[in-house]
């Protein structure tokens, strides 16, 4: 008599590991809604749908990028453009991040291709904090609703936090941490699959048929990661969105002194905060007892990260590197608050 039991496809740790990928917890998110509040199934499912679709294009240009990189070679030449120069690669991304209009999950295709193309984590770091915090039109939504004096504090914030951030790396590093900050799937062109790339780098790749080959692989490989890691990133933030509202969580920072400060910055770090709506929210939550520093810190913190941005930095570092860059987040947005707290 056949035993049943034995079955692999209905074992529990076959079914639990299946839940534990993102398109499944994807699926059960939306169950839940549907089961609990139907009424708000399709404006979840919208939201996330149009955030995704909002960051589609900058993971459709990094993971192109990355490919075509991989394939012709070329990151031979972009680890040697690192060699020697950390300090300045340090400084350029913390003081050129507030150029670029990424928000907390928007900038993560660009962190996997320039970690996966061997740029130092410390330059990394400098970028991948002080670019979702201010960009020109963040800063004039800020400069109108908060005034000049809040919208130039947050760019000094955005600038401070990358140089703080970038040389507390570089001192981790320098004591043996964060040896291989990424997780295994970033390894695929690493291990015999590609192509011998010598050095020089091969720009039509595609006049070699195992040079297209790899382009194929790692366009494919990188770009589903990151699809269903940000789709279940959005997810989240839909719930969000939806069920915790931001100016909710605000109110219970006010007051004055450190220790409001340090709760903003707690609070700030999890929660959703849009940079276009925060300013005004956060106007009237100062009028209503708010201390500028805390004010400030949470911003600054919400800027930094959110549950879905740390969703995708989950999958993309090692936990040691996303201890860190929570870490430092946090520190940052109470450092800020706090100096702000005292100039203004």
């Amino acid at each position: 008599m056949a035993d049943t039991t034995q079955s692999p496809g209905w074992s529990l740790k076959g079914w639990t590991a299946h839940l534990k990928t993102p398109w499944s917890l994807i699926v059960v998110i939306f169950a839940m809604v549907a089961l609990l509040d139907p009424g708000n199934l399709t404006n979840t499912v919208q939201f996330a749908i149009r955030a995704l679709a909002h960051t589609a294009p900058y993971i459709l240009f990094a993971v192109l990028l990355l490919a075509y990189l991989k394939a012709t070679g070329a990151e031979v030449m972009v680890s040697r453009a690192f060699q020697g120069r950390e300090t300045q690669m340090i400084f350029l991304p913390a003081l050129f991040g507030g150029l670029a209009p990424f928000c907390s999950c928007e900038v993560i295709p660009f962190i996997a291709g320039l970690l996966a193309l061997g740029a130092p984590l410390s330059a990394v770091m400098a970028f991948w904090l002080s670019s979702p915090l201010i960009d020109p039109p963040t800063l004039l939504i800020t400069a109108g609703a908060l005034g000049w004096p809040f919208a130039i504090g947050k760019a000094m914030a955005a600038v401070g936090l990358g140089l703080f951030g970038g040389f507390a790396i570089r001192a981790l590093i320098s004591n043996g941490a964060f040896a291989e900050p990424l997780r295994e799937y970033k390894r695929s062109g690493c291990c015999g699959s590609g192509p011998k790339l010598d050095g020089k780098p091969q720009w039509r790749f595609w006049q070699e048929s195992e040079r297209r080959q790899q382009f194929r692989a790692e366009f494919l490989s990188n770009g589903l990661f990151l699809l269903k890691w940000l789709a279940l990133a959005y997810t989240l933030e839909a719930l969000l969105v939806h069920y915790v509202p931001a100016d909710l969580i605000a109110r219970v920072v006010g007051g004055e002194g450190i220790v409001p400060i340090t709760t903003a910055a707690v609070v700030g770090m999890p929660a959703y905060l849009n940079g276009y709506v925060a300013p005004p929210m956060l106007a009237g939550l100062i009028t209503q007892g708010m201390s500028v520093g805390a004010a400030m810190a949470f911003m600054i913190a919400g800027s930094v990260s959110s549950i879905p941005a740390m969703a995708a930095v989950w999958s993309l570092v090692k936990p040691p590197v996303f201890a860190a860059y929570l870490t430092l987040g946090v520190l940052g947005a109470i450092l800020a608050g706090m100096l702000f707290q005292l100039v203004i």
